[in-house]
């Protein structure tokens, strides 16, 4: 390991929400959600002030509603999230040629590859200029860990958080994770934790003692010494620039059980043709063919078919596909369906009647492409307004939906700088209102002689001269 505190963990706080609080004057200070509002949606992000209430990531969208009934309620708009974790990753970049990402709002960084840092003091420098430079660019907030490894420089943001900085210093490690439960250490999840705590181990210091023997007779090999390890802060991974996609995969959940056989059978085979132009997108192919089915009672089966070379032929996706779910009883309705493929590689190596197959099929899937919207079910009409989402309306400018139904569309209209806007309710059909690409959280500052744009919440930009 260092001997300095030169490995830099950044996770943004609450990004999504937050992000949505930032874009939305009246939520700020409110308890926000972001995720599916669907039957079976899930909790993406939760602000802080909505976790009070208990709500939490991965947590089922009707717990939540049940926990903050008052909590605004959104619809995710990844493509505004990405544009700001673009500019974070840019800002990280800036620091060090070694960046790994680990999600649109979470990365390590090098310090000492990109010469930012070189001892306690100027880590903590560049962790604080960081910061700053990040709530100047994006409006808002995130949480940085510095320490002499990834594993504690991912333990220092944790306690970060929100809004602040912890360093480690090297040499007191030990004492740090000591008295720390177990379920601090990387790959310690509830399965793993419940096992620990039966056999009397619930702190980390408790790990260390139990000694690596019993830890692999506890819980496998490769996992003991790990996790021994780590107990002793012992982690020399390095920060890894690139990532290597393991898996190419594509699922669906289904507000209602499907359980016509023949209903499932053909959604396999529309996700089989998704997940191979994903993976001709990413220039892959692979040698494992796998298939996830969730059951009416939360049972998750997975099936997997390894070929005898990679591919990224459609038709024989499709057809492992269906012989993977020959072997899944679907009988009870199914909720959610997934097919993946792994091993992957950069080439195919298909026998001849693969191929065949392939050209047969090139025209079809290329024609599902086209098609498949008009396959789907048709939407109700209040999704074209989804929840949190931008809109502009002809008269009043730039605002965002807060809700629809029964034929009515909800609007508030403000801008990220503006003050909490007037709440305006329209027909869904109303030909002034329009679908809208979201505003920055930060306005650019004009270049010497530019005259600067003012928003007048009302329609659009004008500039300042202009009266």
């Amino acid at each position: 390991m260092r001997t300095a505190p030169t490995i830099l963990h950044l996770d943004m706080d609450a990004f999504f929400a937050s992000a949505e609080q930032a874009s939305k004057p009246s939520l700020r200070g409110k308890a926000v959600v972001v995720g599916g509002l669907g039957p079976r949606g899930v909790v993406a992000t939760a602000s802080y002030e909505a976790r009070v209430f208990g709500v939490h990531s991965a947590m089922p969208m009707a717990q939540a509603r049940r926990l903050a009934p008052n909590a605004a309620y959104l619809v995710p708009r990844f493509g505004f999230y990405r544009s700001i974790s673009e500019q974070v990753m840019g800002l990280l970049r800036a620091l060090s040629p070694l960046v790994e990402p680990l999600s649109l709002d979470e990365a390590f960084v090098d310090l000492e590859a990109g010469e930012a840092a070189w001892d306690a003091e100027s880590a903590r420098l560049a962790g604080l200029k960081l910061r700053a430079d990040i709530r100047a660019g994006t409006g808002l907030t995130g949480s940085v860990g510095l320490a002499a490894s990834k594993m504690l420089a991912k333990i220092a943001s944790e306690q970060a958080k929100p809004d602040g900085l912890v360093l480690i210093e090297p040499g007191t490690e030990r004492a740090l994770l000591g008295p720390m439960p177990v379920r601090t250490l990387p790959g310690v999840g509830p399965a793993t934790g419940d096992h620990l705590r039966r056999a009397g181990i619930t702190t980390v210091d408790e790990i260390a003692g139990a000694g690596e023997d019993e830890l692999v007779r506890l819980l496998g090999k490769a996992h003991g010494h790990a996790l021994h390890a780590m107990a002793q802060a012992r982690d020399d991974r390095p920060v890894v620039a690139e990532r290597e996609a393991k898996s190419v995969s594509v699922e669906d959940t289904y507000d209602v059980d499907i359980h016509d056989r023949l209903r499932v059978g053909l959604e396999v085979q529309r996700l089989a043709d998704r997940c191979v132009r994903r993976l001709r997108g990413a220039g892959l192919s692979g040698r494992t063919i796998v298939l996830k089915v969730r059951r009416y009672d939360f049972s998750t089966l997975t099936r997997s078919e390894t070929l005898r070379g990679p591919t990224d032929d459609p038709a024989v996706v499709r057809e492992a596909a269906a012989r993977l779910l020959d072997s899944v009883d679907t009988t009870g309705g199914v909720r959610l369906l997934g097919v993946g493929v792994s091993g992957l590689a950069d080439y195919t190596q298909e026998d001849l009647f693969a191929q065949a197959a392939g050209e047969r099929s090139e025209g079809a899937l290329e024609e599902s492409a086209v098609d498949e919207p008009v396959q789907e079910p048709q939407e109700p009409v209040e999704r074209r307004w989804p929840a949190g989402h931008d809109v502009r309306h002809a008269e009043y400018g730039h605002g965002w939906v807060q809700g629809s139904g029964l034929g009515r569309v909800t609007v508030r209209f403000e801008t990220p700088d503006s003050e909490p806007g007037r709440v305006r309710t329209f027909r869904i059909d109303d030909p002034d209102l329009e679908a809208a690409d979201p505003l920055p959280l930060v306005r650019r500052r004009p270049e010497d002689g530019e005259v600067p744009a003012v928003d007048d919440g009302v329609g659009g930009e004008r500039s300042a001269a202009s009266g």
